[in-house]
């Protein structure tokens, strides 16, 4: 588990292929920048860009993770050398300073409009239209490994837009200041609303079995 509350920025340093298959996954290196890396361990997991990965070599301020090429088609940033947004996994002492994360992306979106607003940024991303009954107005969400609050919601033909305000803070230290319309990113919806939705859709059943 994570909290959305992106520790450091790294940099995948390099891709190697895991084999020569095309269904082969690739291995990264990444540097790890300022996360600290004392208290990780070989197994351990560490989210990039969102999505939850596992330590499988270590040494001085780099890590290397193994990629399947399920987990690359169904994510964006992981395939090629660049900035990365890291977090350590959540220790049950550690304080929950975004919300509860799972490091699994439900799914890619798009970037409508990225601009400054006052001392702030405004950050409008198009959702897939099966990922946007669980976006709502103050709600939480998961872009690129952030936890981030909903400003507001509109669902349109093609998916649901969504906006968001960015404190300067969050855009000096994310990945987030990269961002720009056309761009793609991760998102993973709140994972409360995935077990109301499972809650609700059980009852809906046995009330039918019922009758």
């Amino acid at each position: 588990m994570f909290t959305g509350i992106v520790a450091a920025v790294g940099r995948i340093e390099s891709i190697s292929p895991l084999g020569n298959d095309a269904n082969a996954g690739v291995r990264l290196r990444v540097a790890a920048g300022d996360l600290d890396l004392t208290d990780v361990g070989i197994g351990d997991s560490i989210a990039i860009q969102g999505a939850c990965m596992t330590v499988v070599t270590l040494d001085a301020g780099h890590f290397d993770v193994d990629v399947s090429r399920e987990s690359l088609d169904k994510t964006v940033g992981l395939d090629q050398p660049g900035r990365v947004n890291l977090e350590k996994a959540l220790r049950l002492a550690d304080r929950l300073g975004g919300h509860l994360v799972s490091g699994h992306v439900d799914g890619l979106g798009e970037v409508v409009r990225f601009a400054p607003v006052g001392e702030s940024h405004e950050l409008r991303i198009r959702a897939p239209r099966e990922l946007g009954r669980y976006l709502a107005y103050k709600g939480s969400v998961v872009v690129n490994g952030v936890s981030l609050t909903v400003n507001s919601v509109s669902d349109e033909a093609d998916g649901c837009v969504f906006s968001i305000n960015l404190i300067p803070h969050t855009v000096e230290v994310t990945t987030l200041n990269e961002l720009a319309p056309g761009k793609r990113v991760n998102l993973e919806i709140d994972l409360i609303a995935r077990y109301v939705e499972r809650m609700l859709s059980a009852s809906d059943a046995s009330a039918d079995e019922a009758i």
